[in-house]
């Protein structure tokens, strides 16, 4: 994501026209009043510097390193952190590597600012290294852009098509709600509100139609940042530390059982409708952009290879394990990338 420009699209985004009647014109000086407001604030304390990539191997384990591929926009960089370990894809790398009991080198592609239409760079980077797993974490910035939603999971679901192609595992975190930035005020608010979960929605029926697995972070990043003010990083906007850790934190169950490495255990306790539930794709897409860490995944149901609106999906909401902490992540290292 990024931040001074976000609320000044927003706005302009909402449609609002000066041929408007009287009441929705001061609706529209209001949200613009609201727009500049937050704008200051976030420029402001938003940090230009970037924490370093992390690109690297970590852990102990015999064998070939897996490779982990993370790509998207800002929250895939870590902006706002100022170390590597405490990045989304240190943490994870460090996780699984522990999970998998070997390797796994890390290779950050992430642009900070980027949108869905930039993907295709980062996936032709990505693709030179054979990644055997894919994290995309996208769609902000699509979102303050006010990119169609079916333009942006264009992109998305060709980037995943073309991963699963070489066989990489793919999942996507899907757009986090910005109704919950605090500069930001209402009504506006809600619009970012509605709009990030509209994107979310569309972003998991392309993902899993395409042979991929998303995780929603809208209610992650949602109510638990709206009720904690430490899960903000100074400028209000971007995570802190503790913010991404909690994204990842719900990533890793998908990422792991993708590859194969999630412990069964860890899911026992779960009432079923948790853990294991079917249903067409677009109804799961927009019960998971309203539920906390919940991941859609194809699948199958015999005798039908579709349901009444589409394929079908399995959503599971797994218990956010533990993961390292940002200090284990960086004793985890091993050997720089080159």
């Amino acid at each position: 994501m990024s931040g001074a420009g976000t609320t000044r699209r927003l706005t302009a985004a909402a449609g609002l026209g000066g041929g408007l009647g009287a009441t929705l014109g001061g609706l529209v000086l209001l949200l613009r009043g609201e727009a500049k407001m937050a704008r200051r604030a976030i420029a402001a304390r938003t940090t230009k510097e970037l924490p370093p990539s992390g690109n690297g191997v970590y852990g102990r384990g015999r064998g070939k390193p897996l490779v982990l591929a993370v790509l998207g926009d800002s929250t895939g960089v870590g902006l706002g952190v100022h170390r590597a370990a405490e990045t989304p894809g240190v943490l994870l790398a460090a996780a699984l590597a522990e999970l998998a009991e070997r390797p796994v080198r890390l290779v950050n592609v992430a642009v900070s600012g980027a949108e869905s239409r930039e993907l295709p760079e980062q996936v032709e980077k990505a693709l030179v290294e054979k990644p055997d797993a894919v994290l995309i974490m996208i769609g902000a910035n699509d979102v303050t852009t006010r990119t169609a939603p079916a333009v942006s999971v264009a992109y998305q679901a060709d980037a995943v098509r073309r991963f699963r192609e070489i066989g990489a595992e793919v999942v996507v975190a899907t757009c986090p709600d910005l109704g919950t930035i605090r500069p930001i005020a209402q009504p506006l608010r809600q619009f970012a509100r509605h709009w990030s979960r509209q994107m979310a929605a569309a972003q998991t029926v392309a993902v899993v139609e395409a042979g991929g697995r998303t995780v929603s972070l809208g209610s992650i990043l949602g109510p638990t940042f709206a009720r904690d003010h430490a899960m903000f990083g100074d400028d209000e906007f971007h995570p802190s530390a503790h913010g991404y850790a909690a994204a990842a934190a719900v990533i890793l169950p998908s990422l792991a059982d993708a590859l194969g490495v999630w412990p069964a255990a860890a899911d026992r306790g779960l009432r079923k409708l948790r853990r294991d539930t079917v249903r067409p794709v677009e109804r799961a897409a927009a019960r998971a952009a309203d539920r906390p860490g919940t991941e859609v995944q194809p699948t199958e149901v015999r005798g039908s290879g579709t349901g009444p609106r589409g394929p079908w999906a399995r959503l599971r909401l797994r218990r956010p394990p533990e993961l390292p902490t940002s200090d284990e992540a960086e004793q985890a290292e091993q050997v720089p990338a080159r």
